[in-house]
């Protein structure tokens, strides 16, 4: 399942959709097929251009990140706090060593904040390595050098190395939690993907306080068109159809119990 899911990924993601599209029709119009052929580049052409000239990319990520806000108050105290993994750039470090984030580090600066704001936590960092090769370290190894860095003792730190996909953050997760005796957790992770990670945690019996960080948008995104950033655009409609795509998947094969949790 978990090559499949990879592989098609591949494919589905908007500009290789419509890169796809366009060859099929072009060789089918080569075949004569002139109807057919202008039906897939013409859906081809429409896909390029809302995924680079328009706001629908960045419209549906932000029905996401607005699915569910920060506590407000904050809880008085929580027992842990768990982070899901995929903000360390695990190719670069493998090459260069150091630490190296990709654009959703602010999983893990939050994390490091709550973990100051709450000094009684523990930290439970849930990530394998979510790649094809298997080759990689996984952020729940590397980010051991990261909390000691900001002076958060091992002792704190809980790491579940094994998981490649959200699904398997959570159930593995709730084994630790339970090995741990650890409840009233907070769940960091990207605000896009929070509503995904929620519906699985639910699924799997582990009550969550969701704590959103790393937003995309700015939160007054109308649809419409959009000129100026066509290479954003592009890599906002791909975010966004992932996670759409991912929320459906899990829902159809009976993970999650509601689409849109």
């Amino acid at each position: 399942m978990f090559l499949a899911s990879k592989i098609f990924w591949l494919i589905a993601q908007p500009l290789s959709l419509a890169f796809f599209s366009i060859l099929v029709g072009m060789l089918l119009i080569l075949a004569r097929f002139h109807r057919s052929g202008g039906v897939f580049a013409s859906l081809g052409l429409i896909v390029l251009f809302l995924s680079l000239f328009t706001t629908t990319g960045p419209y549906f990520l932000q029905m996401l990140e607005d699915r569910f806000p920060r506590p407000s108050p904050p809880p008085a105290e929580i027992a842990c706090i768990i982070v899901l993994g995929g903000a360390f750039e695990n190719v670069v470090i493998a090459s260069r060593g150091g630490m190296e984030f990709n654009q959703a580090a602010d999983r893990f600066v939050e994390a490091v904040r709550l973990a100051k704001a709450y000094p009684a936590a523990r930290i439970l960092v849930s990530g394998g390595d979510g790649s094809i090769s298997g080759a990689y370290e996984g952020d729940a190894r590397a980010s051991q050098g990261f909390f000691n860095a900001f002076g958060i003792g091992a002792d704190r730190v809980i790491r579940e190395e094994d998981s490649r996909t959200t699904f398997e953050n959570a159930r593995y997760t709730k084994d630790l939690l339970a090995a741990n005796g650890l409840e009233r957790c907070a769940l960091v992770t990207s605000a896009y993907h929070m509503p995904r990670s929620v519906g699985l945690f639910r699924a799997n019996g582990i009550a969550v306080v969701p704590w959103p960080a790393d937003y995309r948008t700015s939160g007054k995104v109308r649809l419409g068109f959009d000129f100026s950033q066509p290479s954003l655009n592009a890599q906002l409609a791909t975010t966004a159809a992932k996670e759409w795509t991912g929320l459906l998947a899990y829902y159809l094969l009976g993970r999650t119990q509601t689409l849109l949790p």
